[in-house]
C-alpha cells in the first residue's frame, strides 16, 4: 500500500477555505457571508415569523420572579443605559440614553423617574420605573 501526502496545494486550500467561510463565521452583527441560497428563507406574508418561544413563554432562563418578555425589556433599557451613567440620577440616566440614541418609548419611561434618587443599577432603575426583579439570585 502507497502513503502519499493528503495535503491540497495552497491555492485549492484557499478555494476550499472560501467555499466555507460563511458557514464557519456565522451570520455575526454584520450579515451572513454565506451565499444567498445558503440562507434561511423568510416567513410568507400569512406566516407567523420565526420565535425562540413558539408555545409563547420560554422554559428556562428567566429568573423566578420575571416573565421572558420582562427579561427581554429590562435588557432592552440596559443597552441604552451605559456603566458610564452609573451610578447616577434621573437627569444624568436620561441624558445618557439620548447621548446612546435610546427609542422615545424608553425616553419617556425614564422622564417619569422620581427626581433626586440615585441608581447604582440597570436594576434598581427597572424597580424604580415599577416593573419586577428577580426575587432570587443563583
Amino acid at each position: 500500500m502507497e502513503r502519499g501526502s493528503s495535503k491540497h496545494g495552497p491555492r485549492l486550500d484557499e478555494q476550499m477555505s472560501q467555499e466555507v467561510a460563511g458557514l464557519v463565521q456565522g451570520p455575526g452583527t454584520g450579515g451572513s457571508r454565506a451565499e444567498e441560497f445558503r440562507e434561511p428563507e423568510p416567513a410568507g406574508e400569512d406566516q407567523p415569523g420565526t420565535t425562540t418561544a413558539p408555545a409563547g413563554e420560554l422554559r428556562s432562563g428567566a429568573p423566578k420572579g420575571m416573565s421572558s418578555r420582562d427579561v427581554e425589556d429590562r435588557s432592552r433599557l440596559g443597552r441604552f443605559i451605559t456603566m458610564a451613567a452609573l451610578p447616577g440620577d434621573r437627569e444624568t440616566l436620561i441624558a445618557n440614553a439620548r447621548e446612546n440614541q435610546a427609542p422615545a418609548d424608553l425616553i419617556e419611561e425614564l422622564e417619569r423617574l422620581p427626581d433626586g434618587t440615585r441608581y447604582r443599577t440597570v436594576s434598581e432603575v427597572w424597580a424604580a420605573l415599577g416593573h419586577k426583579n428577580e426575587t432570587t439570585r443563583w
